[in-house]
């Protein structure tokens, strides 16, 4: 009777342990079903108050929201929605280079010459061989400034021997398609640094500055200080608050508004001609250098005008880009433009050996498709996000973060995106357009992948934004 108690006793307690264990899991369970509904529900009320909103009257917008850890949906509307990402859309173009390059992909630019050298004299031309580097002359790095590497192109060049050239600086350019600007770009935009094409050979990321000087009086005419170029200038001056309204076109227009005041006023202008540039730049240098090259002051106005070098062509320097990994961190963090079109165009240019947007564009959306998204989730035209054409899912860009977070290169990415409103996530803007995505972990440790994107909003960008941040400061 003893022994029969004692088990008795024992098995009481272990039936006792069993539900306390049983009841513990059931809680975890509730509360964690209770989280769930409630941040659902948070956002559910944070978005209907945000589309209520007067700004967004005429508006679409998407919010997509997942758990990182799980991949379960925590939020969706009009997820399978196309809408304009504008530079949202960066985070397409930067994996699929880290998985089509990869993180060490470098660019190689070459220099040059053919012809016969007699006693310093070269009966020939020096060459620039380009592959679409995007950060020749870049001010980003120290090894791709314009003055560090004029000063080792001209040792090179002396090391050959050469003093003289009668030839010129020359480029070829069968590699690249002549369209240096992607269909759907407007004709705002392409005048702008921001709008710069991408070419063979870029240089100083093809852009320059204008300096401005306005009136101290409002509506009164603004005067170019520099470059001393035949500007159309129909610029004016505007209130003290107004901000920087100053748009430079493709046929050398400046048009808009700075604040009035303004003594040395800057804006950046898209070069519509670096190869020219970058090939005189070397001449006079090498002139000032005392080695004697005959410099033009415009070649052809199109890249067409590049010439193949004969056979015996030497090379004399090879000069290599950052690694596509500090590439991809300028291009994400200050969102390049011209880094995505370049990317897009060498997609092209290594997979088929001529670099062309559209090529690129259709390696993109076939490497996407491959990898399971519905190949209309990403109508898209460029690399940057910077046409209004582009038609991107927010429930694309969700999948693209979650499968960026899979791979051995994700922390080189995740470096590179901005953070906003204390989130890590990629901006977007053009016109009448917003957006955000990225990766957010909240106070109780849930983590979360989002896409948030409106289309077609009224009144300042400004005040949207802060709209937006109220709706994801649920996921904090």
């Amino acid at each position: 009777m003893a022994k029969f108690g004692i088990r008795n006793v024992q098995y009481s307690k272990l039936v006792f342990q069993m539900k306390k264990t049983l009841f513990v899991i059931a809680n975890l369970i509730i509360v964690s079903c209770s989280i769930g509904q409630n941040i659902n529900q948070k956002l559910q009320q944070a978005l209907q108050q945000f589309e209520a909103d007067s700004q967004l009257r005429h508006a679409v917008s998407s919010l997509y929201v997942i758990d990182a850890k799980t991949g379960k949906i925590v939020f969706d509307k009009n997820s399978q929605v196309g809408l304009a990402p504008a530079s949202t859309q960066k985070i397409i173009t930067a994996t699929t280079a880290f998985e089509l390059l990869g993180k060490d992909y470098r660019y190689k630019t070459e220099l040059g010459y053919d012809g016969k050298m007699e006693k310093g004299v070269l009966n020939g031309n020096l060459y620039f061989v380009g592959s679409g580097d995007p950060t020749l002359g870049s001010w980003r790095w120290w090894l791709t400034k314009d003055t560090f590497l004029m000063s080792k192109w001209w040792q090179d060049v002396k090391k050959t021997g050469i003093k003289r050239v009668d030839g010129s600086v020359w480029f070829t350019a069968n590699k690249f398609s002549v369209k240096s600007i992607p269909d759907g770009w407007i004709w705002e935009d392409v005048g702008n640094y921001y709008g710069a094409g991408a070419y063979i050979l870029n240089w100083k990321e093809n852009q320059y500055d204008v300096l401005l000087r306005s009136s101290n009086e409002v509506g009164q005419p603004v005067d170019i200080i520099s470059p001393k170029w035949n500007f159309v200038n129909d610029l004016k001056s505007a209130s003290k608050s107004s901000g920087d309204n100053a748009y430079v076109y493709y046929n050398d227009i400046i048009s808009g508004t700075i604040p009035i005041n303004e003594s040395s006023f800057k804006i950046s202008a898209a070069q519509t001609e670096p190869i020219d540039n970058l090939c005189n730049e070397f001449s006079w240098y090498l002139n000032s250098k005392n080695v004697s090259v005959e410099a033009r002051e415009k070649f052809s106005p199109t890249i067409a005008s590049g010439i193949e070098p004969d056979d015996k062509f030497h090379i004399i320097n090879t000069h290599y880009s950052p690694s596509l990994d500090s590439i991809i961190y300028w291009f994400l963090k200050k969102s390049i433009n011209l880094y995505g079109e370049a990317l897009v165009k060498t997609f092209s240019y290594e997979k088929q050996g001529f670099g062309s947007t559209d090529s690129g564009v259709a390696i993109v959306k076939d490497f996407w498709k491959q990898k399971g998204l519905d190949e209309h989730e990403l109508n898209i035209c460029d690399g940057s996000g910077l046409s209004p054409l582009n038609r991107v899912t927010t429930h694309s860009e969700v999948e693209v973060l979650k499968y960026a977070k899979t791979k051995d290169w994700f922390p080189y990415f995740y470096n590179a995106l901005p953070e906003y409103n204390n989130m890590k996530m990629k901006s977007g803007t053009i016109r009448d357009v917003k957006s955000f995505c990225g990766y957010q972990t909240s106070k109780d440790g849930n983590e979360y992948i989002f896409s948030f994107i409106v289309n077609n909003y009224n009144g300042r960008s400004s005040e949207l934004v802060t709209k937006m941040y109220k709706v994801l400061d649920n996921l904090k």
